[in-house]
């Protein structure tokens, strides 16, 4: 007892001058400019994304019940089910309206297999979308894109193109985000304040098209002023508004939703590479792809010939057989040489 106190006394008498003093970022050096510096190394994950880092790895088993318990679901949860299914190729009509929320405010379902329905029926039921993104979506056409205009008035950032399709539909839909005055039969002023007077995408700001063509860029920069086509990241402000996250090209829609999520998540595991066997330099030049189906071809004639051979005989016999059978001097013929024949022998 009295040897381990000693050697506690000796301890704390050595560490009793040694000055710890917190490790200091050197000066000069900003934090990266990157949506996702919110996860870093030395913070821990959050309980609820480590769960729903468990519930995207096992989507695919879950899949296809998902609109039986989506309603137990907080509607930040059901976005971040809905990050996650786009991300792992899963995101379609029913998924997206199953778990679609009045509260929603962004939406992210590029490069999905989301239809016309599927985005209109969610443009009904969430009213405050500020921010879309359908690029690289083909089964998206105008027609959606006016749903999602005429239901959803707060819409700020729109984010189209990245594939034909896509860029056919932007292309379609710049009439639909210009400003028009609608024709109006009313007799007083009175009745006209339950009335829309204008049309159009009045609260778009911002729209994210990487290709667009040179005759909508300039029907869009002549006739909606208010629209900025694909702004990049600047420290000053656009027009007076500083440019959101959410409106860079480079910065997914809904990276703030699985920031703090493991992107092992929505990781679709590689085919193992087959390990490549090294080439003789004195080896004879491999055959052509022709080549080997022509000697394949040959070999098969080859071996199959006896047996067509083979074939070919019953067939030939059978059919005399049936003759005989069926026509009567045939018959007439056989039986007569059959008589002679008995007559030789007696």
């Amino acid at each position: 007892m009295e040897k381990g106190k000693s050697v506690v006394a000796e301890l704390a008498t050595s560490l009793r001058d040694v000055e710890v003093t917190p490790r200091r970022k050197p000066a000069g050096l900003l934090p990266a400019a990157s949506f996702y510096s919110r996860t870093t190394k030395g913070r821990p994950r959050k309980l609820v994304s480590l769960c729903l880092g468990i519930l995207g790895q096992h989507l695919e088993d879950i899949i296809t019940d998902i609109s039986e318990f989506a309603t137990f679901f907080p509607p930040h949860i059901k976005l971040a089910i809905v990050s996650i299914a786009r991300r792992r190729r899963l995101l379609n009509d029913e998924v997206l309206i199953s778990l679609a929320d009045s509260s929603w405010e962004i939406l992210d379902i590029s490069g999905s297999d989301v239809s016309d329905v599927g985005l209109a029926t969610v443009a009904n039921i969430s009213n405050n979308l500020c921010a879309i993104d359908i690029s690289r979506c083909e089964r998206i056409t105008a027609a959606a894109v006016s749903e999602v205009i005429c239901h959803c008035p707060s819409l700020e950032i729109l984010r189209c193109g990245g594939c034909p399709r896509s860029e056919s539909t932007a292309r379609r839909s710049v009439n639909l985000l210009k400003p028009k005055l609608n024709t109006l039969e009313e007799d007083s002023w009175e009745e006209l304040d339950t009335v829309e007077i204008g049309g159009g995408a009045e609260s778009l700001r911002w729209l994210v098209w990487p290709k667009i063509d040179g005759n909508s860029k300039e029907i869009i920069s002549m006739e909606c002023p208010r629209i900025t086509v694909n702004p990049q990241p600047s420290p000053f402000d656009i027009r007076g508004s500083k440019v959101p996250a959410e409106a860079l090209a480079s910065v997914p829609l809904d990276h703030s939703i699985i920031a703090d999520i493991d992107p092992k998540t929505w990781a679709v595991a590689a085919a193992p590479q087959r390990p490549t066997i090294p080439t003789d330099p004195n080896a004879p030049p491999e055959m052509s792809i022709a080549e080997k189906f022509r000697l394949a071809y040959v070999e098969r004639e080859a071996r199959l010939a006896p047996k067509r051979a083979k074939r070919e005989r019953q067939q030939r016999r059978r059919a005399e057989r049936e003759y005989v059978m069926n026509d009567i001097n045939a018959k007439s013929v056989a039986l007569a040489a059959q008589v002679s024949k008995y007559l030789r022998k007696s």
